[in-house]
């Protein structure tokens, strides 16, 4: 009486990857939250980009100045206790 393997059981099963998990990016996080509370994300927006494309801030004035508009035309300077430099 021999043991009864099947050509399944000798066989090397192959690993399956463990798929990645994705992470919903639709929903804002904290950081979304404080920067739409502030009234100015779009100019945040523009001046991140900006620093990202050119990779200098001096190159990217106007649109520091555009934010640092912003954040005086809706209070945030008063609301954080800005200084300004």
């Amino acid at each position: 009486m021999g043991s009864t393997t099947s050509k399944e059981d000798t066989q090397p099963k192959a690993e399956q990857p463990t798929p990645a998990v994705e992470q919903d990016d639709d929903e804002p996080d904290e950081w979304d939250k404080r920067i739409f509370s502030t009234g100015c994300a779009d100019e945040n927006t523009k001046l991140t980009d900006c620093y990202y494309e050119k990779k200098d801030w001096r190159a990217c004035r106007d649109e520091m100045e555009r934010f640092k508009q912003c954040w005086k035309l809706q209070g945030n300077d008063k609301r954080t206790d800005t200084k300004d430099a």
